[in-house]
């Protein structure tokens, strides 16, 4: 039973970190029919030095179910960067979204075993910053101030 507590909660904190993100700013892509809107999110969290190279092994070979399902719920150009700033390392997450219900899609990830699992190895290599650890989150949200096509 706690384990599946614990797989809740990380599951809800993921959805509660990316629902929460500040609005981003919309680029608008015409297609052949339609007006696709892509909205795009950056995330910052703290890294566990001594899971850092766990954390690199993971995202080095990332599981094809975690994959597909980031590809189905509309996640696309989705990248994680790593900086050490003052001895301390610093996770960058950055991904492009183009459904129409972010908020659904987001439900739908947290509710996939397999990314579940995910989330159960990249958790305990994270340090929440404090106004994420504050909401009880992981990935503290953004805000965009420039972007150019």
């Amino acid at each position: 039973m706690k384990n599946l507590k614990t797989m809740y909660f990380l599951a809800l904190a993921f959805v509660l970190m990316v629902s929460a993100c500040n609005p981003p700013a919309k680029t608008e892509a015409k297609s052949s029919n339609a007006v696709n809107k892509v909205l795009r999110y950056g995330s910052i969290t703290g890294l566990r030095p001594e899971k850092m190279a766990y954390y690199k092994k993971l995202h080095a070979a990332v599981w094809p179910g975690v994959l597909k399902k980031i590809t189905e719920c509309n996640i696309h150009n989705y990248s994680i960067y790593l900086k050490e700033i003052e001895g301390k390392q610093y996770l960058f997450s950055y991904f492009e979204y183009t459904g129409n219900d972010f908020a659904a899609d987001m439900k739908k990830m947290a509710a996939d075993a397999t990314t579940q699992h995910w989330w159960k190895e990249t958790a305990p290599t994270q340090i929440p910053l404090p106004d994420a650890a504050a909401k009880g989150e992981t990935w503290s949200n953004m805000e965009e101030v420039f972007h150019e096509d």
